[in-house]
């Protein structure tokens, strides 16, 4: 078969990624990126150290990262990020910069780190107090606190898992969970830590819970690698990518006529009447509710919910 008169395929955009040996969720990442973007995965040499403060330093020395930057220039990516948010705030803001300048200096091309791209997701949406979650151990959360203080970022609660192996198991109920316990004195944000944490599917159900943006160590890793390649991630609901959606639910719908309401086409909601002239509500950090009450005119996403896959906590699904 002759399928010359296809032309393709069609022209992709690079981006590359080095990960630490460990790290699982390559689908994740996937899920956040246009269909004319690739992405070109490589990953730091295994050392048999436990989720810890040595691991992140062992996985962030300056010339493994060099040489994994030199092995994705094979294929020639715009831009090289690193996807580890411990391996790039353990030695500080100052140590995050020179591992972001040793990746453009051995790639000759622009780089950045979760760490790098999470504060500058914190000053796209104008968060200075925020809330964080980690699977982490204790010292390796303090030493994100430390990090985000000596940025100037504030925190008004937190929550941990004192995990040091397959994080990449964790359930999204129990993201939920310290989500819940985390927010605490009405923070301008969540941020959840980790690139080896799943979180894409629940910063929807969290931002519509608890009317605040959610941001995520692989949301904002690549947010900001698509936009230093001058492209959008993708995502449904999540108010880092999608200014509207820091408006609260009902901007994202029309003002006439029978609408879908966020997420619908992920199966998760039914379409409901939208009322002409229906006003934008409040942004969602000051939405005039309290963290955790059910949103007004929005169906409960939360886990629990009998219409919810059994894996997210959910009983059988309703008939059609």
């Amino acid at each position: 078969m002759d399928v010359s008169f296809l032309g393709g395929p069609l022209p992709q955009r690079g981006v590359g990624i080095v990960a630490p040996f460990d790290f699982a969720l390559d689908r994740e990442l996937w899920r956040w990126v246009p269909d004319d973007v690739s992405l070109h995965l490589t990953r730091t040499p295994f050392v048999p150290v436990e989720v810890s403060l040595d691991l992140a330093r062992l996985v962030s020395e300056h010339e493994t990262l060099r040489e994994a930057t030199r092995a994705l220039c094979a294929v020639a990516p715009e831009v090289v990020a690193y996807a580890c948010t411990s391996g790039s705030f353990v030695g500080g803001t100052a140590g995050e910069r020179a591992m972001a300048a040793a990746m453009a200096d051995a790639g000759e091309m622009p780089a950045l780190t979760t760490s790098g791209a999470m504060l500058d997701a914190l000053r796209e949406i104008d968060a200075r107090r925020i809330a964080i979650v980690t699977p982490y151990t204790k010292s390796v959360t303090d030493s994100l606190e430390d990090y985000l203080d000596e940025a100037g970022i504030g925190i008004t609660g937190r929550c941990y898992m004192g995990l040091t192996r397959e994080i990449w198991r964790v359930a999204y109920r129990d993201v939920v969970d310290m989500a819940r316990e985390a927010v605490v004195d009405a923070p301008d944000a969540l941020f959840i830590s980790c690139t080896n944490l799943p979180t894409y599917d629940v910063i929807p159900q969290l931002e519509a819970e608890l009317r605040m943006p959610v941001l995520s160590a692989n949301q904002v890793t690549m947010w900001a690698a698509l936009r230093a390649v001058g492209k959008q991630a993708v995502g449904p609901y999540q108010a880092l990518l999608d200014p509207v959606a820091r408006r609260g639910p009902a901007a994202m719908t029309s003002t006439t006529g029978t609408q879908p309401v966020a997420h619908e086409a992920d199966g998760l909601v039914e379409p409901e009447e939208q009322q002409v002239g229906h006003e934008p509500e409040a942004a969602l950090a000051g939405a005039g509710t309290e963290p955790g009450d059910p949103l007004e005119g929005t169906p409960d996403l939360g886990f629990g919910h009998p219409g919810l896959p059994e894996e997210w906590g959910g009983g059988p699904q309703p008939p059609a």
